[in-house]
């Protein structure tokens, strides 16, 4: 098997966690002793590789606020992802932003992070005319769904020149029976959009162990990992994260669990 050049988005979502778990009353962004700070998070992870950051900036604010996605809008040297719910209040800051890429996620205040796929099928109408506007801005948009068919369908009919498929029920199920039926999903989730013209990303629960099956997904374009990434370099440092994320992505063997 070739060599697959597959890109890395880190998200530094998790890095602002732990910023708000001691600093949640500060004034909002960085400086003096507040820390750790997101955006100096991203550069470093740039300096070790990264190939684009991804930030979410949820409407209830819990991690990254507003003053961290547009100071890094000003300093990352790669491309900025920006996740959002599709929302006029979005729309209108991505609009003013104009961030590289736009990513469609759903927002439940109660969990913890994202869980699932954007419904594109029953808030179709929404999603399209959030979709054009942000393209017709020149904004990539892509949208966070389910490795499902309809899905596939309906955001490819949309316009959505790019798809994440969300690998949280393969994540779950990495250890246990489940793991070959939530693959095979992915599997066939990405052909289908590969052959609808779609650009293929996937995202969500992705670590150090599972990165060694994900990676063999043909049509990858682009993986976005965060929580294991902020997690590694609590003990190795951002920069050896990064690099042994990056080495292990490389797909150029066969499946292999192990």
């Amino acid at each position: 098997m070739l060599s697959r050049n597959i890109l890395l988005g880190v998200n530094v979502d998790h890095c602002a966690t732990l910023r708000q778990a001691r600093y949640r009353e500060e004034e909002r962004g960085a400086g003096l002793q507040i820390e750790p700070d997101p955006v100096f998070f991203a550069q470093l992870a740039e300096q070790a590789g990264a190939d684009g950051i991804t930030m979410h900036l949820r409407e209830d604010r819990r991690h990254i606020q507003e003053a961290d996605v547009r100071r890094a809008r000003a300093v990352i040297a790669t491309r900025l992802n920006l996740e959002m719910a599709c929302s006029q209040e979005m729309s209108a800051f991505a609009l003013d932003l104009m961030p590289e890429a736009v990513c469609l996620v759903p927002e439940n205040r109660q969990e913890v992070t994202t869980e699932g796929g954007l419904d594109v099928v029953h808030q179709r109408q929404r999603i399209e005319q959030t979709t054009q506007t942000l393209k017709a801005a020149g904004i990539e948009v892509s949208l966070f769904i389910d490795p499902d068919p309809l899905a596939i369908e309906t955001a490819a009919a949309v316009g959505a020149p790019v798809v994440e498929l969300h690998t949280g029920a393969f994540a779950n199920a990495f250890h246990g029976d489940d793991c070959e039926k939530e693959f095979q999903r992915l599997l066939k989730g990405a052909e289908m959009a590969h052959a609808a013209g779609l650009i293929v990303n996937m995202g969500h629960g992705i670590n150090y162990q599972n990165i060694r099956l994900i990676r063999t997904v043909p049509h990858l374009n682009e993986l976005n990992i965060g929580h294991t990434i902020v997690s590694r370099a609590l003990y190795s440092g951002i920069t050896e994260a990064v690099r042994e994320m990056k080495a292990l992505m490389v797909c150029d063997s066969g499946r292999s669990i192990g």
